[in-house]
This record gives structure tokens, sequence and C-alpha cells, in this order.
């Protein structure tokens, strides 16, 4: 080899070294580069683009300072259907009463059963299924059962109403809640700008979740006190994970109008159940309508999702309603959650995949399995209503007098209230599949009882003796555990106090 040859490969090896290295040092200081942005986008999980006070309603002005979460929010209006839920877009000619171009599949033409159920009711003109945040206040102000003239009480779960609050009591929400329920809905709604929205679930300073609904810092109350734990504050004492279901629980529970003045309540004072809610129901005397076939006093439920929620496997293991509709997700090194709120099977890997170490295809068959069992039953249920509501309604036209049919009435009335609990919490059965299935069990009992009871004047209805003996030891245990515990109330409370976290800030 020539000594100039050699001096070229000695000169190759060293560019080539030369390269090698600086290639190196570029890849490293593109990683540490990388590093220092993640942290310190870690540090600083949102940039104040614009200041947000506790008066910015407007959830494009927050977005400016979390667009990732607000682009996600906007998604709420996407339309897509789950097997047994979910709502697609079908076309809607305009009128002058209701201008909307898309609409979704109405239950009620889907099974008529349900206008029988709500025969005398508004629900019975016009049910459909339920489309996303984005939709809530538009489909509340269109819906066909605006005819029969709502009371305002129904924007507290159709708009961003926070603000509203706060204007209408002049900065005290519970004065500005009571004077939004008294008012009819065409004059309340003048005062709606846009459907749930940031401020709603959310400080404008801290971020930290909170809740602005006065019927669930009442209702809450109410059910801790049942629980033994007085004087809940539910936005002191309540858990981040915790309030990561209550801000939900906010509108999607079973309530009723209260009074003259249709002050939206939440009816937990005996508990969360199908039965303890009907049991309150009874004890206030209250009824929304009366049937139109058989005379009886009805209840209509609305939407308990948080209820059944409350009953099933999921609660019971800790995991909340943002865990599975508002997953967390990554962007570059910040953890968020989704806002995109939809059904968790409509993004099964992070909704359930967190969790349960098994495919997708997997996951969604058995929640499928789950909802065609509930379903099934379901119709089980309906066909006992129906049979009853037919016994009722001919035993009124030939004439029966009231008190003969009495005991019957109160069957449908309790029949039809635990049905529509379970068909009205939009999860065909999913959030609580033991306890939704039990209720229907319940009510196909209230049903052919009543129908033994049309039948034979005579006869005692043996679910209502059953059901009100399990009332009166549930109250006797009641007294006792009230006679013996003063202490273990005070340290339920203090378990509650202390389990409060709720600082971090993951919008």
């Amino acid at each position: 080899m020539s000594p100039d040859t050699t001096k070229k490969r000695w000169l190759s090896l060293f560019l080539m070294f030369a390269a090698v290295a600086a290639g190196a040092a570029a890849l490293s200081a593109y990683v540490l580069t990388s590093v220092m942005e993640h942290k310190q986008e870690a540090k600083n999980p949102f940039f104040r683009v614009v200041e947000i006070t506790d008066d910015t309603g407007d959830p494009a002005i927050w977005g400016k300072n979390f667009p990732l979460q607000y682009d996600r929010y906007l998604r709420t209006a996407d339309m897509v259907r789950t097997r047994r839920g979910g709502s697609e877009a079908l076309p809607h000619t305009p009128t002058d009463a209701d201008p909307r171009s898309i609409v979704t599949q109405s239950k009620i033409e889907e099974d008529t059963r349900l206008k029988r159920m709500w025969a005398g009711y508004a629900f019975s003109k016009d049910f459909r299924e339920e489309r996303g945040h984005a939709y809530m206040l538009e489909d509340q102000i269109y819906t066909e059962r605006q005819k029969v003239g709502q009371p305002g009480t129904c924007l507290n779960c159709h708009a961003s109403t926070y603000l509203i609050y706060k204007e209408l009591g002049t900065g005290d929400i519970v004065a500005g809640f009571d004077k939004m329920n008294s008012m009819k809905y065409d004059e309340a709604k003048t005062y709606a700008k846009h459907p749930v929205a940031c401020i709603d679930c959310h400080d404008a300073q801290t971020m930290q979740l909170r809740i602005t609904r006065p019927a669930f810092i009442e209702g809450i109350k109410a059910l801790k006190a049942a629980q033994g734990v007085a004087d809940y504050d539910v936005n002191e004492m309540a858990t981040r994970q915790e309030m990561r279901s209550f801000v939900c629980g906010q509108c999607h529970v079973e309530y009723y109008f209260k009074g003259d003045k249709k002050r939206l309540t939440f009816p937990w004072h005996n508990g969360v159940g199908g039965e303890d809610i009907l049991d309150y129901y009874n004890e206030q005397g209250f009824k929304d309508w009366v049937h139109a076939d058989t005379g009886a006093p009805m209840l209509k439920a609305q939407h308990p999702e948080f209820e059944m929620w409350n009953k099933g496997i999921h609660a019971q293991a800790g995991v909340a309603c943002a865990d599975c509709h508002m997953p967390y997700m990554r962007e570059g090194a910040m953890k968020i959650s989704d806002h995109h709120v939809r059904s968790p099977l409509l993004n099964i890997n992070k909704s359930c995949g967190t969790c349960h170490r098994v495919s997708e295809e997997e996951i969604k068959a058995r929640a499928e399995n789950i909802q065609e069992t509930f379903f099934s039953l379901r119709n089980q249920a309906m066909d006992a209503l129906m049979d009853l509501i037919d016994d009722l309604k001919a035993a009124k036209d030939a004439g029966r007098p009231d008190a003969e049919l009495a005991a019957a009435r109160e069957l449908q009335r309790r029949a039809s209230f635990l049905i529509d609990f379970c068909e009205a919490e939009n999860s065909t059965g999913f959030h609580a599949p033991q306890e939704s299935t039990r209720l229907l069990g319940v009510a196909i009992n209230y049903a052919r009882d009543g129908q033994l009871s049309v039948r034979d004047p005579n006869y005692k209805p043996k679910t209502i003796a059953a059901h009100e003996a399990a009332i009166a030891a549930k109250a006797a245990a009641a007294a006792q555990k009230g006679a013996e515990a003063p202490a273990e109330k005070k340290a339920e409370g203090q378990t509650v106090a202390n389990d409060k976290p709720n600082s971090a800030t993951t919008l």
C-alpha cells in the first residue's frame, strides 16, 4: 500500500468518525432539548393566552388557553351509534317551529309501547335518542314536548347555567337558581347562550373541578345525611376522584320539580336506588301526571345514570364517570382528560383497556352481551306492563269503582317507574347489570300482581305487602343504628374530609 493510499484511508476514517460524532452530538442535543421541552410542558399544563374570570362563560375563550381540551369538547357534535345506544343523524325538514336539519331517531316510534306507558304525558309525543353535549340546548328548545309549556327548571341541565344563576341572583347562585326555576321556559331560555361549558365544572382561576348546580349540592347533602354524614359540603369535602363523577351527576340523574315554584329537587333522601326514590315520591305524595288510559297517578323517571352507576361494580371499584367517558390521553408531555365525552364503546382502548387487559373485540362482546340480556328482560317487563294497562283500562271502561282499582293503579305506578328507571338511563343496563335486571324483575312482579288485583277485588297484592315489610325493617335498622352510633357518624365524616386532594388540575 502506497503512502498516499494509507493517508487517504486514515483521512476517510477520520471524516467518518467526525461525522458519527457530530451526528451523535446532534442527536443528544435533540433528545436533551426534547426532554427539557416536555419537562417544561409538564410544569405548565396550559399557557395563559387570555384572562379567564368567574364571569367568562364562552367556552371558545377558555379554548384559547386550553386548545386541546376545547378541540375535543367541540367533537361532542359527532353522531355515532353503538349497537344499543348513541345516535345517528337523520335528515329533518326545517320549519319555523323547528329549524333543525338533522335530528335523531324517535324512540317512541321504534317502540310504540313507550307511547302507551306515558299516555297522557308529553313524552308520549316526542322522545328521541340523545345526542352529544353540543346539542343539549338546541334539542331541548325544539322538542315537541315544549308545546305543553315547560318550566324554566328544564334549563338547569340543558344549558350553561352558572352565569345565569349569578345574573338572576345578583351573585347569589341559589337565589338565581330559585328565580330561574319559577320562570316559564320561553323566558328562561333567553338567558341561555351555550350548552354545558367549562365554567359549569371548573373554577376559572385554579381549574379545580367544582359543583355549580344547587340541586346537586342539596341532593348530595341529603344523601350523605341518610348515610349518617351530617352537614356535607360537596365542594369542601369531596375527593378529586369523587368530583370526577359528581360533576356529571349534576345533570345525569333522577329529579323532580317540587311545588308550585317547580324547584329542581334530587330525590335522594332515602338513597339513590330505584325503590328508595319511589318510596320518597310516595312519601311526598308526588305524581308527574295521571295516566290517560287507566287513571293511575304516574311517575316519569328522567335519566338516572349517576344513580345506576352508584349501584354498579365500577363505582364500587372507585372508577369515576370520567375514567370511562373522558379517559386520560397523552398530548406530548401533558396528560389531559378527553373532553370528547362519549360512549366508552367508541373508545375502547383508552376507556376500558387501561384496566381490562383483553382485546377490544372481547371487551365489546362482553358489553354488548350485558346489553342484550338487559334488553331482553326489559322487553318482557314492558309486555307485562302493557298487559296490566290493558286489564286496568278494560275495568275502568266497564265502570269498576275507583276503590276497586286503587291497588292495581299503585302497582302500575310502581312497575312503570322501575321500568322507566332502567330504560331512561343511557347505558342499556351496563352501568349496573345486576341491579338493572333485579329492578326489571321487581317491575314484572308488580305488573302481574296488578293484573291479579284487577281480576279479583278481594285479592291482597303480595308485592305491596312485601315492600311495606321491607320498608319497616329498614326503618327499624336505621333507628337502631342511630341510637347506637353517634361516634361512628363522626368517624365517617372525618374519613371523607381527610381524603381531599381535589387540587391537581388536569382538565
